[in-house]
């Protein structure tokens, strides 16, 4: 039987190589840091899991819910973008509430993306960012992931030799993998440039409140004047709440695109279970100490990370923003490349990271580390990989020849 269609555009998930090593160490017994997976480790806010609690088993909660999310939650999500960026929302027309902001994303593509229409993605990006357009027929050009002036250069090529002419751009910043942070000043030219080419601006927002300087929280796109008139801008509270496992995120913009995605979801699905709606309220209503101590977990983290890492003899730049930090392979595994060498890192150091080339070629020379290990496994972590470095000349010369390796 011939491969699908859908299934011969995806290329396999890199991850997946990882995780089968890891779960093979697991199972013989092996103690794996795993700092490779987003997937945050700390609980969900005690007043959310309580609201959660008392709404579930009421009557009518366990029917279908509204696909674009109920009132009182869109309310909620239109209260937050006015509190944080001074940005006013219709909550009837401009916020949908989606099953996390991959969800999201996924089911925007395929609202406004045609067999062979041209997306711009940066690269190295996630993954969803590219295949999403990809399973929906589209084809992807790459473009610079770095929000500084020289990225619009390259934009201009890119329109320039594209054919058919391209539909959309999509831009994260705080960025995963890259945790690259953009300022208004960059907006206000990147809106300028999707106007000036007719482009719809697709800006995921997943971490926005994952920062570690109080005085530069990261903006929205949507705060620029006239941003509206071409972006939608994905969120989500899977960081923001530790909320990964609920699946609840939103998109808020232009209402012309969210009308579009809130049809095609209408033929999907009825909207997240009522009660994590009502507890998702809550949050987005409730105090914020949860918001900051998550912010000052991770940044005591990432303190540790680039300390421990530095001295083991692998130096981490910190992060501004995000919970990961981008980091360059070591010279000495660099030909190795970045699935490779996580291959290594799991089977010789116990530690599990997530290879670069899973977001992008241009990311192969790096890995990235999530911050989703509290501070004594991550000093364990820079043990380990310390005892790896040291040895590794001695130890893999009959394994692999690194300075060979392509």
């Amino acid at each position: 039987m011939n491969e699908f269609h859908r299934i011969r555009r995806l290329p396999p998930y890199v991850f997946e190589q990882v995780n089968k090593i890891k779960a093979k160490a697991r199972a013989a017994g092996a103690d794996i840091i795993d700092l490779g997976m987003g997937n945050p480790d700390l609980p969900a806010p005690k007043h959310v899991i309580e609201k959660l609690i008392e709404t579930a088993g009421k009557p009518r909660t366990d029917r279908y819910s509204a696909s674009k999310g109920i009132g009182g939650l869109r309310r909620a999500q239109a209260g937050y973008y006015e509190r944080r960026f001074g940005v006013k929302l219709n909550p009837d027309t401009q916020v949908i509430a989606t099953l996390g902001s991959k969800e999201g994303f996924a089911n925007m593509a395929q609202a406004i993306c045609g067999p062979g229409d041209v997306v711009l993605v940066p690269n190295p990006s996630y993954p969803i960012h590219a295949f999403g357009f990809l399973m929906a027929g589209g084809v992807i050009r790459s473009v610079p992931a770095e929000p500084t002036p020289a990225m619009f250069p390259a934009l201009e090529r890119a329109m320039m030799h594209s054919v058919p002419k391209p539909i959309a751009l999509v831009v994260c910043y705080p960025s995963n993998p890259t945790a690259y942070v953009a300022d208004l000043d960059f907006y206000r030219d990147l809106v300028a440039f999707a106007k000036k080419h007719e482009l719809i601006l697709l800006s995921d927002l997943a971490y926005a409140e994952v920062y570690f300087d109080d005085a530069k929280p990261p903006p929205s796109v949507l705060q620029v004047p006239g941003a509206m008139d071409v972006t939608v801008e994905f969120t989500s509270m899977s960081k923001t709440f530790s909320m990964a496992g609920w699946r609840m995120g939103f998109a808020v913009g232009n209402e012309r695109l969210l009308a579009a995605l809130a049809r095609v979801k209408s033929y999907l699905d009825y909207g997240a279970y009522t009660p994590i709606q009502v507890a998702a309220t809550a949050a987005l209503n409730g105090p914020e100490d949860c918001i900051h101590e998550m912010r000052s977990v991770y940044r005591q983290r990432r303190d540790v990370m680039v300390e421990s890492f530095g001295k083991a003899g692998w130096e981490i730049p910190p992060p501004e923003a995000s919970m990961f930090a981008w980091v360059q392979i070591p010279e000495k595994f660099r030909p190795l490349g970045s699935l490779e060498f996580s291959k290594l890192l799991v089977e010789k150091a116990d530690v599990a990271v997530a290879p670069g080339i899973g977001f992008g070629e241009h990311g192969d020379d790096y890995v990235r580390l999530a911050l989703v290990e509290n501070e004594q496994r991550i000093r364990q972590a820079a043990r380990s990989l310390k005892k790896f470095f040291d040895t590794a000349d001695t130890t893999l010369h009959n394994v692999i020849d690194i300075k060979r390796a392509v």
